[in-house]
């Protein structure tokens, strides 16, 4: 089975579902492949500006990886803020009009999000 065929819809018919053990982060699924898992994404991510000035020192600092998929994000609106121990994230902020694509098992993140983020993300899934 494949993604389904869509035409134009508006998105503001999908309800926003938190993302489980993502708290202050929520989805709306815009279209799946039942059989792989892949997937195409809003991701919302509410403001957390006390956390990130409060919580850093607390937050885990080990960048993350998805070794089974492919994830492409494009920043809509808002911000991201890198805080990993990682240079190559570390203090960088995302900013609307920013894009990433990563492949299986590249490390990325954790973030913050100072002032919420809206996020476009496709997902796709491997063997």
């Amino acid at each position: 089975m494949e993604k389904p065929e869509l035409e134009f819809f508006n998105t503001e018919t999908i309800p926003w579902k938190p993302i489980k053990n993502s708290p202050g982060q929520y989805e709306k699924i815009l279209s799946c492949d039942p059989k792989t898992g892949s997937h195409t994404r809003l991701l919302f991510s509410e403001p957390d500006f006390e956390k990130c000035i409060l919580g850093e020192e607390k937050a885990s600092k080990e960048p993350m990886s998805h070794e089974d998929m492919w994830e492409e994000v494009f920043v809509i609106s808002g911000t991201g803020f890198g805080t990993s121990t990682n240079k190559t994230f570390k203090n960088r902020t995302y900013r609307s009009g920013y894009y990433a694509c990563r492949p299986p098992g590249m490390q990325h993140g954790p973030f913050f999000h100072p002032t919420g983020a809206i996020c476009f993300e496709f997902r796709l899934k491997i063997d």
